[in-house]
């Protein structure tokens, strides 16, 4: 192992040290930035899944729930989905 003078140490410190600086303002422009797409479980879609799970539990099928305009075919499918791995953990305790 070469040993490290103070001033190499040194040298080493202030790279390190501007290192962490740029990472730091890297950081911060990923935490600031707006995130595109679909907000996987946020507030709007929470209530749109309660409304289905409301209507699903009382009897309708996924086409007639599409068919109210409740939500997408697609998104009825995912809220299905979800349902059934909530309803399946529950299961499960």
């Amino acid at each position: 192992m070469k040993k490290m003078t103070l001033e190499d140490a040194l040298k080493r410190i202030k790279e390190l040290e501007d290192e962490n600086a740029r990472l730091k303002e890297e950081l911060e422009y990923y935490k600031n930035r707006k995130i595109g797409g679909r907000k996987k479980h946020d507030e709007q879609w929470m209530q749109g899944y309660n409304d289905f799970v409301v209507l699903y539990e009382g009897g309708k099928t996924i086409m007639e729930i599409v068919e109210t305009g409740l939500c997408s075919r697609r998104t009825a499918y995912r809220y299905k989905t979800y349902y059934d791995e909530i309803n399946k953990s529950k299961e499960e305790k």
